[in-house]
């Protein structure tokens, strides 16, 4: 068994040799010749079974090979025995969901969350009543037709951090899916903690560079074989230039996530001290949410912060105009620098009595930290906060 980096770089290669190629290859094909009619057969029923593999991919939205290596590759990283790509995070999200309602209608969801997801769960559009509690208060909200329970933490866009092993011993027999999209398999691998489902919006870090729209879902094999079937029938596929691109960026995932998390903490402790800022939320901080997770479920506090500033959405509006280092831009998990305003923008969609009470406030940025050098950075982020006092 490799080292984390030594599988980041070779995992979903290992056809390379017999293939004697040494980029991964992209295969762009929308259909698959059919030498033998009832292999075909055979093929079709295999994909559409949830079958990870057949001997003719028949089709692209079955089976692509290109997108396949991505998967291997991630799921080694996870330490799952599969993970089933998709064209979004979301689309990935509602796949689970989709499948998750065939055995029951509840779903348990801890607050906050992303805001595309918040708005999926609370509007019912997959068919599933979610109750949105706490995490100490799972166990007792539990029924006979609870189908899944879930959670994203680091949450968006608070960073607080939830017990994966105290989730998945509350909910017992019920599945627990993690978003783990801002620990990354770097920081966080929550199917060693118990995580039946472990999601990515792999747009994010596990891309890295702000060219690609994917999401993955990482599980075991039983649980990938009906996400597969949900996919063939939905047509939600990963397009294979989107795998390839996912799949290239991933053996620098250690050494960037490692890099902005150091520019992180740096930047988390001079903005908890200026006098602009109200309140910094950042794992790395003394008395943050659930920070004792931090060397334990967690390797390290992560790349992502958020912070309040006390001249509330105004002065939130003129940092965000004011950078010119950083990209004042949604999504997050990029080599360069993003900042946005979550109440406006990614949260937008969620009823502003659940932002206030989960902390989505007017003043409140949100920050991924890139890679770019640090002091750059906070001179940037300094002078946008005179530029907004001013």
């Amino acid at each position: 068994m490799h080292r984390f980096q030594t599988t980041a770089v070779h995992a979903g290669r290992e056809d390379f040799g017999d293939l004697c190629v040494h980029a991964p290859p992209l295969d762009l094909s929308t259909t698959y010749p059919i030498a033998d009619l009832d292999v075909g057969s055979a093929s079709f029923d295999a994909l559409v079974g949830g079958h990870a593999s057949a001997a003719n991919p028949i089709y692209a939205r079955l089976h692509n090979p290109t997108v396949a290596r991505a998967e291997n590759a991630i799921a080694a990283l996870e330490g799952t025995q599969a993970c089933v790509a998709y064209a979004s995070g979301m689309a990935a999200m509602t796949a689970v969901l989709l499948d998750r309602a065939q055995h029951g209608r509840h779903v348990l969801v801890v607050r906050p969350l992303y805001g595309t997801a918040d708005h999926l769960l609370a509007t019912g559009m997959c068919g599933l009543e979610a109750e949105f509690v706490k995490a100490d208060e799972i166990a007792a909200r539990l029924r006979p037709d609870t189908a899944l329970v879930v959670i994203e933490t680091p949450a968006n866009p608070t960073l607080n951090l939830v017990d994966i092993k105290a989730v998945v011993a509350a909910a017992g027999s019920v599945p627990v899916l993690v978003d783990s999209t801002f620990a990354t398999p770097v920081l966080q691998r929550p199917a060693e903690l118990g995580a039946a489902y472990v999601l990515h919006s792999a747009t994010k870090f596990l891309g890295g560079h702000g060219d690609v729209i994917a999401g993955v879902v990482c599980c075991d094999e039983a649980r990938a074989a009906p996400l597969r079937t949900v996919r063939a029938a939905t047509g939600a596929l990963l397009h294979p230039l989107a795998a390839y691109l996912l799949h290239r960026g991933l053996p620098t995932l250690k050494l960037r996530v490692e890099a902005a998390q150091a520019n992180a903490q740096v930047l988390a402790q001079r903005l908890a001290e200026h006098p602009a800022v109200s309140k910094v939320f950042y794992p790395g901080l003394p008395g943050a949410h659930g920070a004792h997770l931090v060397g334990t479920q967690m390797r390290g506090p992560g790349c992502l912060m958020a912070f309040e500033l006390r001249g509330g959405h105004d002065a939130a509006a003129k940092v965000m105009a004011s950078v010119k280092v950083m990209t004042a831009a949604v999504s997050l998990g990029s080599v360069d620098s993003l900042i946005q305003h979550p109440a406006g923008l990614t949260h937008r969609m969620v009823d502003d009595k659940v932002k206030a009470a989960t902390g989505i406030t007017p003043g409140l940025l949100r920050l991924s930290v890139g890679i770019e050098d640090v002091e750059d950075l906070w001179d940037d982020l300094a002078q946008a906060m005179a530029a907004s006092a001013a």
